[in-house]
């Protein structure tokens, strides 16, 4: 088991950046594959960014692509998103994934969820 606590978001001007933190509990973090994934009012959750166990293998949405930089920290069972050159429909509610061994870009996979953070990004 594990449960996640994300933090960092905000209000930010297109443009901008911010930083994404998603805190794991457990003695086990580097078991999981972790990721990022958003939901905007009316929409389904999507695939924003995934990064292996050991972080040696990353992938990213087409949308975020060389924008946006995942990265974990296992001796802190950390797991982050960097999100710069914000863009107005980057707004959602971002939330942060796990699950057991290899990432996946569908959200049904993942057995453990954040409460989720909010990321506002005004034009």
């Amino acid at each position: 088991q594990v449960q996640l606590v994300e933090s960092g978001g905000g209000l930010v001007q297109a443009g901008g950046s911010l930083r994404l933190s998603c805190a794991a509990s457990g003695r086990t973090f580097s078991s999981y594959a972790m990721a990022w994934f958003r939901q905007a009012p009316g929409m389904d959750r999507e695939f924003v960014a995934f990064i292996s166990r050991f972080g040696s293998d990353t992938d990213y949405a087409d949308s975020v692509k060389g924008r946006f930089t995942i990265s974990r920290d296992n001796a802190k069972n950390a797991v982050y998103l960097q999100m710069n050159s914000l863009r107005p429909e980057d707004t959602a509610v971002y939330y942060c994934a796990a699950r057991i061994d290899i990432g996946d870009y569908q959200a049904a996979r993942y057995n453990y969820w954040g409460q989720g953070t909010q990321v506002t990004v005004s034009s």
